[in-house]
């Protein structure tokens, strides 16, 4: 490790050199130095492996026993060196087999991966993606240590400590089952109110949403009878009753069995974003699937 420290790239160069040409004015040229400055390298690697390295010869110079187990090691430390510093390669879809790991809601499931999955598997056919459950708590943890390579999730509740790209914005709807007879004619502040709510509780067992809290700054509270933690079985409901929901209109707008209408007040949407850490920022395989998400949506 004494040893290690007293070396530079420069006379590992050299010794490479000289230990290829066995020649100190051919080695000068190669490396584009002058013969004494190569003489000077050559001195100091004598003082720091304790050991002549190169001796006269009737033909040029001759390697000790030293340098010649020195010659293949340093070889390939040197070029794993050089492959280590190289510009990263293009990244090349056709031929890559990367596992990409993406932490995802239902919702981005459905409104993200789902439309950006024929293409992916088209462009990229050795690849694999992973979908992970969304846990906004853990998402900047996840992310710095390479857990998870992507996250899908609102920018309102983005981390700050990440990058974020948006993806699309999000408005809600009121949807319920085709001919619901609650959704026909006018629909007013009392009807929505009157009518049986199904939400989505992210957390599990929640009641209250975005609707409610415009609701009651209108003054006014809806009959939320069922909580559900996941869009996919809310569709399902849906579907199968009489209950309606307040839904991101991508979840409604190419469904056969749900219609929807616009709400009688008006709740906030969101932005749909990326997100991901700056330990994969310049990476060339994930540039590429950021760029594939974001134009799939």
């Amino acid at each position: 490790m004494n040893n290690l420290r007293r070396l530079d790239i420069n006379l590992l160069l050299t010794l490479d050199v000289l230990l290829s040409e066995h020649n100190v004015t051919r080695a000068a040229e190669r490396l584009n130095l002058s013969q004494p400055s190569v003489s000077v390298h050559l001195a100091k690697l004598r003082e720091i492996f304790g050991d002549p390295l190169l001796l006269p010869g009737p033909r040029g110079m001759r390697p000790t026993a030293r340098a010649d187990e020195l010659r293949e090691p340093l070889r390939e430390a040197l070029e794993a060196l050089e492959r280590a510093v190289a510009p990263a390669s293009p990244f090349e879809p056709a031929q890559a087999h990367n596992t990409w790991k993406v932490a995802a809601s239902d919702y981005g499931e459905s409104t993200v991966l789902l439309p950006a999955l024929g293409g992916l598997r088209a462009q990229a056919p050795g690849t694999r993606l992973a979908v992970l459950d969304l846990s906004p708590q853990r998402l900047v943890k996840q992310a710095e240590q390479g857990v998870i390579d992507l996250a899908l999730h609102t920018s309102e509740d983005a981390p700050l400590d990440l990058h974020r790209r948006a993806l699309f914005s999000e408005r809600y709807v009121l949807a319920g089952r085709v001919g619901h007879p609650g959704l026909q004619g006018e629909l007013t502040r009392e009807r929505f109110c009157a009518l049986e709510h199904v939400l989505v509780s992210p957390e599990g067992g929640g009641f209250f949403g975005v609707t409610d809290k415009a609701l009651a700054e209108a003054g006014l509270s809806r009959n939320v009878v069922l909580s559900v933690p996941h869009f996919l079985v809310l569709k399902s409901v849906l579907a199968s009753t009489d209950l309606v929901a307040m839904l991101p209109s991508r979840l409604v707008r190419d469904s056969s069995t749900l219609q929807a209408v616009e709400p009688p007040l008006a709740v906030p949407g969101y932005e749909m974003a990326m997100l991901w850490a700056e330990r994969s920022h310049r990476d060339p395989a994930h540039k590429w699937l950021r760029e594939h998400l974001a134009a799939s949506v």
